[in-house]
């Protein structure tokens, strides 16, 4: 959950850490610190605080902090609150090594008891302490060996950043189970949770896989293994402009990526067949079934894509949430597919059960938005969004991006299983060209909804209502409210309303109601009225033109008419928005929301 930056090269250190952890704050944080290897004396500098890296930055205002190597982070609580004595960098006993931890050490509770008994003090309740001390303990004058020998004590998963007094020419990173990546510079060189927080200093990475170290000075960078041996390791570039991770006049990075869904969408939808190889289509076609693993908003794109696949091409589906799957019993054989929905790449309850479940002799598939992401290089296929780094915590253009994935998947392996013929696979797919602009459509429309969220900044719940394939935007829509808003939502299948939710509906009571003029149509009004009968209000979501529905709602949005199967890239987006500005009424930090991480890479 937390964020690592570390730096070594020309530049004074700080405004690098300080401009990282400013691009990782996506990544949900409590607290937040950096330390530095002043150049006279060697001495290392901490400086840490809780709260914003804003706040750290007013702490900093006034002190000269020479240094040209450092680390920063970003903490998200886990072991101890926050506080400054829990916050990073953690540094050793004396006072030689700092230290900067994402992930959970399984054992840190045996390792501080054996440091305790050495006669080491533990200032913190953390769980990153011991592996400073552990430095300490296991220093043989070398950092490079000292890295080998710590890396096999800990258990669990962690990336690792240090630095040493000791050696002040070197940073120093391990990497097992949490992702870090290292970014290549000219006479600087840099390690990261993620890629935008250096993308303005470099375009060259080197992603590095479980059990590996990296050795950085300013101008080389080494990767070993856990045994100390040398690795080779090819480079990442990446396209992606800073301006992306920018907000471009926006209010919010979640404003901002709502409105970029036009352009992901197309972009995504463009560089789908780069992915697209025969052995996957194979692969999926021979299936006894498919799993479709995921957690949060991409739970949500795996539900609608179960019902393109059963209906394009005819295999069974499954969908699960990761963090269940992994731990339930389960039917896999070596027919069986089990395919991983993240964005990151790195979210920890879906890497995991797709690694079981590749144990077991399950095929797997990732679809993900980060290339060189664990879950890119761990399964047996990939698929990958387009939408560029996604700052917000909350999911937007990732979502209807994985949703053109899976629509696409859908449609190829349902001609490639002779289920559909050319000619509806192309009617369907000039269908899905049209939405990027449907979306621009909606877009406009933002005013409106933003008028309509006002009325309903003081509720205490809502409720969202969908039948068949727009089942799982209700949930969405539900998901964005309560996680920006902190407002109560339920999501529920329309058709369930009188099988309990109805109960809950009176005049403070709204319901936003995805209500396309599709085969669903009449079923869905059916419900709008149960819910007008007991007072509820009701927020519609239909097609352009539909006058009839206004006679039983307060509020009505329009969408552009397209076909019934990609009703769901539109329903989604008045639901977006309608979250976001109502979040942004009550003065909530819709970028950051309490409590909650963009990657969750602990369990």
């Amino acid at each position: 959950m937390c964020g690592i930056i570390g730096y070594i090269g020309k530049r004074k250190a700080v405004p690098v850490l300080l401009n990282g952890l400013h691009r990782l704050e996506y990544r949900g944080y409590d607290s937040a610190g950096i330390a530095v290897i002043e150049p006279v004396g060697n001495k290392i500098v901490i400086e840490k605080q809780v709260g914003k890296i804003k706040d750290l930055q007013e702490k900093l205002w006034d002190k000269r902090i020479d240094g040209h190597v450092g680390i920063g982070h970003s903490r998200w609580a886990t072991h101890g609150e926050p506080s400054i004595e829990n916050a990073h960098p953690h540094i050793s006993q004396n006072g030689k090594f700092a230290i900067v931890h994402n992930g959970i050490i399984e054992n840190y509770l045996e390792l501080k008891k054996e440091l305790e008994e050495k006669g080491y003090k533990f200032v913190s309740k953390t769980d990153t302490e011991v592996i400073a001390h552990l430095f300490e303990e296991l220093y043989s004058g070398n950092i490079v060996e000292t890295a080998v020998e710590v890396a096999k004590r800990l258990k669990g998963a962690y990336a690792v950043g240090v630095i040493s007094s000791e050696e002040p020419d070197k940073l120093v990173a391990i990497k097992q189970g949490s992702p870090l990546i290292v970014g290549l510079g000219k006479d600087e060189n840099f390690i990261a949770s993620d890629i935008p927080a250096v993308l303005e200093y470099t375009k060259d990475f080197i992603v590095l896989d479980d059990g590996e170290i990296a050795v950085l000075t300013k101008d080389e960078v080494h990767v070993l293994d856990i045994n100390g041996k040398p690795k080779e390791k090819k480079v990442l570039h990446v396209d992606w402009d800073v301006s992306v991770a920018e907000k471009a006049g926006y209010k919010h990075f979640m404003q901002k990526e709502i409105f970029e869904q036009p352009r992901a969408l197309s972009d995504t939808i463009a560089g789908f067949n780069s992915n697209l190889n025969e052995e996957l289509l194979n692969t999926l076609s021979n299936a006894d079934r498919i799993y479709i693993i995921a957690c949060g908003t991409s739970y949500h794109a795996g539900l609608v894509g179960k019902f393109w696949i059963e209906k394009f091409a005819k295999v069974p589906v499954e969908v699960d949430y990761a963090s269940e799957f992994r731990y339930r019993d389960k039917v896999l054989t070596d027919k069986t597919v089990v395919f991983g929905i993240s964005q990151s790449g790195e979210t920890a309850d879906t890497r995991f059960a797709l690694l079981d479940a590749k144990k077991e002799g399950a095929k797997t598939v990732a679809l993900v938005n980060v290339v060189g992401s664990s879950l890119s290089r761990e399964s047996d296929h990939t698929l990958f969004t387009y939408s560029g780094p996604e700052i917000g915590v909350a999911a937007t253009k990732t979502f209807t991006s994985q949703l053109a994935v899976l629509y696409l998947l859908a449609l190829n392996l349902g001609k490639f299983r002779n289920i559909i013929d050319n000619r509806l696979f192309e009617n369907l797919y000039e269908s899905l060209l049209k939405v990027p602009s449907a979306i621009e459509e909606i877009l406009k429309s933002d005013e409106k909804i933003k008028d309509i969220a006002y009325k309903y900044i003081n509720a205490k719940d809502f409720l969202f209502l969908g039948r068949n394939i727009n089942y799982p935007i209700a949930l969405e829509g539900a998901l964005k409210l309560k996680e920006i808003s902190y407002i109560h939502a339920e999501g529920y299948p329309a058709g369930e309303m009188k099988h309990g939710p109805i109960a809950l509906i009176d005049e403070n009571l709204p319901v936003a109601v995805l209500a396309p003029i599709d085969k669903f149509y009449e079923k869905i009004l059916s419900n709008i009225q149960e819910v007008k009968a007991r007072k509820g209000k009701v927020i519609s979501i239909t097609t352009e033109g539909n006058k009839e529905i206004e006679k039983f709602s307060e509020d009505t949005i329009y969408i552009p008419k397209v076909e019934d199967v990609l009703y769901p890239f539109l329903t989604v987006i008045p639901l977006q928005l309608l979250s976001y500005h109502i979040a942004t009424f009550l003065g909530k930090d819709v970028d950051q929301p309490r409590n909650l991480a963009k990657t969750v890479t602990v369990e």
